[in-house]
């Protein structure tokens, strides 16, 4: 019988595999995609991430690959309205680090496969999870047939569409909003090097960040959603995006060298509970937060870390049941306060009648002009 079985092989799921292994249990991770994710959504690493991925020995090579972000810049009107430095939120890694996720998902696997050849299992689909109690049956689908899987405890980190917490039928609250936005990866053509930038504009927000390689991710508040009335189909386009980008910032985005294009909504969605007996949820699986501001797969990593000594002293024999509660309660809390920081993010780039715009900008810069407020928010914004 396995020590755990993960079921997710993300980022989060091959992270938490990592530890474990480390400390010398046996790990088996199922993961239903039979290749490699070569899609890169989150680009965002936050300093409290870089920690924890630095203790399974990745975070140094992803440095390398990856643009140190170390400065934000709010621009209003063609006016720079504030700039937030990153200096003071860690010692150690004062950036949020820039790197697609498809390279941090191949080098979380690298790393597993380092530690156990074995460990992870492909184009394997969860069909049934049983716990008596004592152990955890894992009912799994392969090309190779139906089996079953023994492990003493099992962890769910099978991201937004979670095949386990549907199993477990886990109570969540859901909150759907109406925003909507769409991101594209294209040459960077800007002087911002390697500073992010935040177009706070009337018409919405535009959000710019620099990647690997010469190229910047675009991220622009479309004018309505599609079940909206006046929501226009065209701007969904590579073509579209490119518009958006130049009536609302001024700058030039070449169309032709787009090489990643997706749109997507925003909502919340709040497990009541991540531990259900020998079962846990974590990540996307336990807790959706809207992408704006980049901290679900960071929240991910960070429950991971939390849940491994806990792990350790269940199968020890010496954790007790108030100590997972314990855990569940704290991330919970951490989740809570990120999806308020993402609710935040999504208000401050919504529309704005010009008035009203004006006076909004006008008081960022007020308050990022406070070297205490400016230290705060960029504490916020690095999830510390």
């Amino acid at each position: 019988m396995l020590d755990v079985v993960v079921v997710g092989g993300g980022p989060v799921g091959m992270f938490l595999a990592a530890l474990l292994l480390q400390h010398g249990m046996s790990v088996r991770i199922l993961e239903q995609r039979s290749e490699p994710n070569t899609h890169s959504r989150a680009i965002g690493i936050h300093p409290p991430s870089l920690e924890a991925l630095d203790g399974v020995g990745v975070a140094s090579g992803l440095i390398a690959e990856g643009v140190r972000i170390r400065r934000g810049v709010a621009i209003g009107g063609g006016v720079e309205l504030a700039g937030m430095s990153f200096d003071s939120v860690s010692r150690r890694y004062p950036f949020v680090l820039s790197v697609p996720q498809a390279r941090t998902e191949a080098a979380l696997e690298r790393r597993v496969r380092e530690l156990d050849g074995g460990a992870l299992l492909r184009g394997a689909t969860v069909t049934g999870m049983h716990d008596d109690g004592s152990s955890v049956a894992v009912d799994v689908l392969t090309a190779g047939g139906e089996s079953r899987i023994h492990a003493s405890l099992a962890v769910a980190a099978d991201g937004v569409r979670s095949t386990v917490r549907q199993l477990l039928e886990a109570p969540a609250r859901l909150k759907v909003y109406r925003d909507r936005y769409l991101m594209g990866d294209f040459a960077d053509s800007t002087a911002f090097g390697p500073d992010a930038a935040l177009f706070l504009e009337a018409a919405g927000i535009v959000e710019s960040f620099p990647l690997p390689g010469g190229v910047r991710r675009w991220v622009a508040r479309l004018p309505g959603a599609p079940a909206v009335a006046g929501a226009d189909p065209e701007a969904s386009t590579t073509g579209g995006l490119a518009r958006i980008v130049l009536e609302r910032t001024g700058v030039a985005v070449d169309a032709g060298t787009n090489s990643m294009l997706s749109s997507f909504g925003a909502r919340t969605r709040m497990v009541e509970r991540m531990v259900h007996g020998r079962v846990t949820l974590i990540g996307d699986a336990a807790h959706e937060i809207s992408p704006i501001g980049g901290q679900g797969m960071n929240l991910g990593w960070l429950d991971a870390a939390d849940l491994v000594p806990f792990i350790l002293r269940r199968l020890a024999g010496t954790g007790r049941e108030r100590d997972f509660r314990s855990f569940e309660g704290h991330r919970l809390r951490a989740a809570a306060t990120a999806a308020r920081q993402a609710e935040i993010n999504m208000a401050l780039g919504r529309p704005l009648q010009r008035p009203w715009w004006t006076v909004r900008n006008r008081l960022i810069g007020c308050a990022a002009g406070v070297p205490a407020v400016n230290a705060r928010v960029a504490a916020r914004f690095t999830m510390h």
